[in-house]
Protein backbone atom coordinates (compact mmCIF):
# COMPACT_ATOMS: atom_id res chain seq x y z
CA UNK A 1 0.00 0.00 0.00
CA UNK A 2 1.15 3.26 -1.20
CA UNK A 3 1.30 5.75 1.60
CA UNK A 4 1.57 9.30 0.06
CA UNK A 5 3.67 12.21 1.83
CA UNK A 6 2.93 15.84 0.43
CA UNK A 7 6.32 16.87 0.82
CA UNK A 8 7.79 14.03 -1.43
CA UNK A 9 7.29 16.05 -5.07
CA UNK A 10 9.05 13.54 -7.05
CA UNK A 11 6.67 11.34 -9.60
CA UNK A 12 7.18 9.43 -12.80
CA UNK A 13 4.97 10.20 -15.71
CA UNK A 14 3.78 8.24 -17.89
CA UNK A 15 1.33 7.85 -20.84
CA UNK A 16 0.58 4.65 -22.70
CA UNK A 17 -0.62 5.15 -27.07
CA UNK A 18 -2.90 2.39 -28.50
CA UNK A 19 -3.62 1.87 -31.55
CA UNK A 20 -7.93 0.56 -29.84
CA UNK A 21 -10.15 -1.14 -31.84
CA UNK A 22 -14.40 -1.61 -31.12
CA UNK A 23 -13.01 -5.02 -28.68
CA UNK A 24 -12.52 -4.16 -25.18
CA UNK A 25 -10.75 -7.49 -24.22
CA UNK A 26 -8.22 -6.77 -27.02
CA UNK A 27 -7.68 -3.40 -25.60
CA UNK A 28 -7.72 -4.13 -22.35
CA UNK A 29 -4.80 -7.10 -23.02
CA UNK A 30 -2.45 -4.47 -24.85
CA UNK A 31 -2.85 -2.26 -21.72
CA UNK A 32 -1.78 -5.13 -19.63
CA UNK A 33 1.12 -5.71 -21.80
CA UNK A 34 2.09 -2.28 -21.64
CA UNK A 35 1.96 -1.80 -18.03
CA UNK A 36 4.21 -5.31 -17.08
CA UNK A 37 6.75 -2.71 -19.23
CA UNK A 38 6.87 0.45 -17.32
CA UNK A 39 9.48 1.36 -15.01
CA UNK A 40 8.61 1.11 -11.34
CA UNK A 41 7.90 4.30 -9.08
CA UNK A 42 6.96 4.70 -5.45
CA UNK A 43 4.73 7.44 -6.75
CA UNK A 44 3.69 6.78 -10.36
CA UNK A 45 0.92 8.44 -12.67
CA UNK A 46 -0.11 6.82 -15.45
CA UNK A 47 -2.74 8.14 -18.42
CA UNK A 48 -4.46 5.81 -20.81
CA UNK A 49 -5.95 7.69 -24.24
CA UNK A 50 -9.68 9.05 -25.06
CA UNK A 51 -11.87 6.01 -25.65
CA UNK A 52 -8.92 3.37 -24.93
CA UNK A 53 -11.31 0.55 -24.27
CA UNK A 54 -13.59 0.94 -26.86
CA UNK A 55 -12.84 3.44 -30.99
CA UNK A 56 -13.31 2.89 -33.86
CA UNK A 57 -16.23 0.58 -34.22
CA UNK A 58 -19.38 0.63 -35.93
CA UNK A 59 -22.12 3.29 -34.65
CA UNK A 60 -23.31 2.60 -31.46
CA UNK A 61 -20.56 0.33 -30.02
CA UNK A 62 -19.61 2.90 -27.45
CA UNK A 63 -23.87 2.41 -25.78
CA UNK A 64 -22.96 -1.58 -26.49
CA UNK A 65 -20.36 -1.29 -23.64
CA UNK A 66 -21.28 1.98 -21.54
CA UNK A 67 -20.96 0.43 -17.58
CA UNK A 68 -22.49 2.83 -14.56
CA UNK A 69 -20.13 5.07 -12.92
CA UNK A 70 -17.69 2.93 -10.68
CA UNK A 71 -19.10 -0.50 -12.06
CA UNK A 72 -18.38 -2.49 -15.17
CA UNK A 73 -15.74 -5.04 -16.13
CA UNK A 74 -13.65 -2.16 -18.27
CA UNK A 75 -13.91 0.04 -14.88
CA UNK A 76 -12.79 -3.29 -12.74
CA UNK A 77 -10.01 -4.27 -15.18
CA UNK A 78 -8.68 -0.77 -14.59
CA UNK A 79 -8.57 -0.68 -11.02
CA UNK A 80 -7.28 -4.03 -10.69
CA UNK A 81 -4.61 -2.98 -12.78
CA UNK A 82 -3.89 0.11 -10.86
CA UNK A 83 -3.56 -2.29 -7.62
CA UNK A 84 -1.31 -5.05 -9.22
CA UNK A 85 1.22 -2.36 -10.47
CA UNK A 86 1.01 -0.01 -7.86
CA UNK A 87 0.14 3.38 -9.43
CA UNK A 88 -2.07 5.83 -10.07
CA UNK A 89 -4.33 5.02 -13.32
CA UNK A 90 -5.91 7.95 -15.41
CA UNK A 91 -8.45 5.32 -17.70
CA UNK A 92 -8.66 7.78 -20.56
CA UNK A 93 -12.02 8.07 -21.56
CA UNK A 94 -14.67 5.34 -21.32
CA UNK A 95 -18.31 5.10 -22.17
CA UNK A 96 -20.46 5.53 -19.41
CA UNK A 97 -24.60 5.87 -18.29
CA UNK A 98 -26.56 8.80 -18.11
CA UNK A 99 -30.28 9.45 -17.93
CA UNK A 100 -30.41 9.83 -21.45
CA UNK A 101 -31.10 6.39 -22.92
CA UNK A 102 -29.52 7.48 -26.87
CA UNK A 103 -26.80 9.40 -24.82
CA UNK A 104 -23.38 7.93 -22.94
CA UNK A 105 -21.28 10.00 -21.24
CA UNK A 106 -17.35 10.12 -21.61
CA UNK A 107 -15.62 9.47 -18.27
CA UNK A 108 -12.38 10.01 -17.66
CA UNK A 109 -11.54 7.64 -14.30
CA UNK A 110 -9.07 8.35 -11.88
CA UNK A 111 -8.03 4.80 -9.71
CA UNK A 112 -5.54 4.80 -6.86
CA UNK A 113 -2.88 1.87 -6.33
CA UNK A 114 -5.16 -0.17 -3.93
CA UNK A 115 -8.14 0.19 -6.70
CA UNK A 116 -10.04 3.04 -5.09
CA UNK A 117 -12.11 5.14 -7.69
CA UNK A 118 -10.85 8.54 -6.77
CA UNK A 119 -12.30 11.12 -9.55
CA UNK A 120 -14.07 11.11 -12.66
CA UNK A 121 -14.53 13.77 -14.99
CA UNK A 122 -17.05 14.04 -18.30
CA UNK A 123 -16.01 15.71 -21.22
CA UNK A 124 -17.24 19.26 -21.19
CA UNK A 125 -16.46 20.17 -24.99
CA UNK A 126 -17.84 17.78 -27.85
CA UNK A 127 -15.89 17.58 -30.89
CA UNK A 128 -18.77 18.81 -33.90
CA UNK A 129 -16.56 19.77 -36.15
CA UNK A 130 -15.98 19.05 -40.23
CA UNK A 131 -12.41 18.21 -40.66
CA UNK A 132 -10.89 17.19 -44.19
CA UNK A 133 -10.20 13.47 -43.67
CA UNK A 134 -12.05 10.45 -45.18
CA UNK A 135 -14.54 10.35 -42.44
CA UNK A 136 -15.61 14.03 -43.03
CA UNK A 137 -17.28 15.45 -39.95
CA UNK A 138 -17.74 14.30 -36.67
CA UNK A 139 -21.11 14.95 -34.42
CA UNK A 140 -20.15 13.34 -30.74
CA UNK A 141 -23.08 15.36 -29.67
CA UNK A 142 -25.28 12.98 -31.54
CA UNK A 143 -24.36 10.34 -28.82
CA UNK A 144 -22.50 11.70 -26.24
CA UNK A 145 -23.81 13.80 -23.34
CA UNK A 146 -21.13 16.64 -22.37
CA UNK A 147 -20.07 17.15 -18.67
CA UNK A 148 -21.33 19.35 -16.11
CA UNK A 149 -17.89 20.17 -13.63
CA UNK A 150 -14.64 20.39 -13.32
CA UNK A 151 -12.36 17.87 -11.44
CA UNK A 152 -8.95 18.34 -9.59
CA UNK A 153 -7.78 15.77 -7.87
CA UNK A 154 -5.36 15.63 -5.08
CA UNK A 155 -3.25 12.80 -4.48
CA UNK A 156 0.21 13.81 -2.03
CA UNK A 157 1.89 16.81 -4.08
CA UNK A 158 0.27 15.81 -7.31
CA UNK A 159 -3.02 18.28 -8.03
CA UNK A 160 -4.28 16.25 -11.19
CA UNK A 161 -6.46 18.00 -13.59
CA UNK A 162 -8.37 16.39 -15.69
CA UNK A 163 -9.68 16.87 -19.28
CA UNK A 164 -10.81 14.99 -22.74
CA UNK A 165 -9.22 15.66 -26.05
CA UNK A 166 -11.46 18.56 -27.54
CA UNK A 167 -11.09 20.27 -24.39
CA UNK A 168 -8.15 21.24 -24.82
CA UNK A 169 -9.02 24.06 -27.47
CA UNK A 170 -10.98 26.41 -24.86
CA UNK A 171 -8.08 27.47 -22.22
CA UNK A 172 -10.60 28.55 -19.89
CA UNK A 173 -10.84 25.42 -18.72
CA UNK A 174 -7.11 25.25 -18.23
CA UNK A 175 -6.97 28.19 -16.44
CA UNK A 176 -9.60 27.28 -14.14
CA UNK A 177 -8.47 24.11 -13.09
CA UNK A 178 -4.96 25.93 -12.72
CA UNK A 179 -6.44 27.98 -10.38
CA UNK A 180 -7.64 25.52 -7.96
CA UNK A 181 -3.98 24.45 -7.57
CA UNK A 182 -3.17 22.27 -10.69
CA UNK A 183 -0.03 21.09 -11.37
CA UNK A 184 -0.18 18.37 -13.99
CA UNK A 185 -2.51 18.34 -16.49
CA UNK A 186 -3.95 14.90 -17.69
CA UNK A 187 -5.43 15.35 -21.94
CA UNK A 188 -6.13 11.85 -22.66
CA UNK A 189 -7.16 12.24 -26.90
CA UNK A 190 -7.80 10.88 -30.18
CA UNK A 191 -6.55 13.57 -32.14
CA UNK A 192 -7.03 13.69 -36.34
CA UNK A 193 -4.52 12.69 -38.21
CA UNK A 194 -5.33 16.20 -40.13
CA UNK A 195 -5.61 18.66 -36.92
CA UNK A 196 -3.20 16.81 -34.85
CA UNK A 197 -0.75 17.63 -37.98
CA UNK A 198 -1.58 21.05 -37.22
CA UNK A 199 -2.16 22.00 -34.11
CA UNK A 200 -1.80 19.11 -31.29
CA UNK A 201 1.97 20.21 -30.11
CA UNK A 202 1.45 23.78 -30.24
CA UNK A 203 -1.90 23.82 -28.18
CA UNK A 204 -0.58 21.35 -25.51
CA UNK A 205 2.52 23.19 -24.91
CA UNK A 206 0.59 26.37 -24.88
CA UNK A 207 -1.85 25.22 -22.05
CA UNK A 208 1.23 23.89 -20.02
CA UNK A 209 2.97 27.25 -20.86
CA UNK A 210 0.22 29.29 -19.31
CA UNK A 211 -0.87 26.75 -16.49
CA UNK A 212 2.48 26.31 -15.31
CA UNK A 213 1.96 22.43 -14.70
CA UNK A 214 3.32 19.07 -16.21
CA UNK A 215 0.74 18.08 -19.20
CA UNK A 216 0.56 14.10 -19.74
CA UNK A 217 -1.12 13.76 -23.01
CA UNK A 218 -1.67 9.88 -24.53
CA UNK A 219 -2.83 9.78 -27.68
CA UNK A 220 -4.44 7.20 -29.97
CA UNK A 221 -2.55 6.93 -33.35
CA UNK A 222 -3.08 4.89 -37.02
CA UNK A 223 -5.91 3.45 -38.39
CA UNK A 224 -8.82 1.58 -36.62
CA UNK A 225 -11.46 -0.63 -38.13
CA UNK A 226 -14.15 1.85 -39.33
CA UNK A 227 -11.55 3.59 -40.83
CA UNK A 228 -10.63 6.96 -38.46
CA UNK A 229 -7.24 7.92 -38.74
CA UNK A 230 -5.46 9.36 -35.63
CA UNK A 231 -2.28 11.10 -34.52
CA UNK A 232 0.00 9.77 -32.15
CA UNK A 233 2.89 11.60 -30.90
CA UNK A 234 1.82 11.10 -27.57
CA UNK A 235 3.84 14.08 -25.22
CA UNK A 236 5.02 14.44 -21.50
CA UNK A 237 5.41 18.50 -21.11
CA UNK A 238 7.24 20.35 -18.69
CA UNK A 239 5.34 23.73 -17.36
CA UNK A 240 7.85 25.72 -19.62
CA UNK A 241 6.78 24.38 -22.46
CA UNK A 242 9.69 21.67 -23.00
CA UNK A 243 8.76 18.15 -24.40
CA UNK A 244 10.26 15.53 -22.32
CA UNK A 245 8.76 12.62 -24.38
CA UNK A 246 7.22 11.81 -27.50
CA UNK A 247 5.68 8.71 -29.09
CA UNK A 248 6.29 8.23 -32.50
CA UNK A 249 3.45 6.64 -34.76
CA UNK A 250 3.36 3.45 -33.07
CA UNK A 251 1.57 2.06 -29.94
CA UNK A 252 3.64 2.11 -26.91
CA UNK A 253 4.02 4.11 -23.80
CA UNK A 254 6.46 7.41 -22.90
CA UNK A 255 7.43 7.98 -19.51
CA UNK A 256 9.93 10.56 -17.52
CA UNK A 257 10.57 11.17 -13.88
CA UNK A 258 9.73 14.86 -12.66
CA UNK A 259 9.86 16.64 -9.54
CA UNK A 260 6.20 18.57 -9.41
CA UNK A 261 8.32 21.03 -7.25
CA UNK A 262 9.46 22.88 -10.65
CA UNK A 263 5.66 24.04 -10.93
CA UNK A 264 6.07 26.08 -7.65
CA UNK A 265 9.37 27.61 -8.59
CA UNK A 266 8.48 28.68 -12.04
CA UNK A 267 5.44 30.42 -10.31
CA UNK A 268 7.75 32.42 -8.01
CA UNK A 269 10.26 33.31 -10.73
CA UNK A 270 7.24 34.03 -13.05
CA UNK A 271 4.07 35.02 -10.85
CA UNK A 272 1.57 34.98 -14.22
CA UNK A 273 -1.40 34.74 -11.50
CA UNK A 274 -0.57 37.30 -9.48
CA UNK A 275 -0.04 39.34 -12.59
CA UNK A 276 -3.03 38.57 -15.10
CA UNK A 277 -5.78 41.45 -15.20
CA UNK A 278 -8.33 39.64 -16.33
CA UNK A 279 -9.19 37.47 -13.30
CA UNK A 280 -12.95 38.04 -12.26
CA UNK A 281 -11.80 39.73 -8.88
CA UNK A 282 -10.61 42.44 -10.91
CA UNK A 283 -12.31 45.65 -9.82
Amino acid sequence: MITLNPAQTKWQLSAIQFNSQPDPESNLYFLREQLAQLPRALQHLVVLPECFAVFGGAEGVQQRYQEPLGHGPIQQACAALAQQYQLYLVAGSLPTCTDEPTRFAASSVFFAPDGQLLADYQKLHLFDVSVNDSMGSYRESLSTQPGKKLTLSEQGSLKLGMTICYDVRFAGLTQALADQGMNVLSVPAAFTEVTGAAHWHTLLRARAIESQSFVVAPGQTGTHANGRKTFGHSLIISPWGEVLAEAGSAPGWISVAVDLADCQQLAVNMPVKQHNRFRSELK
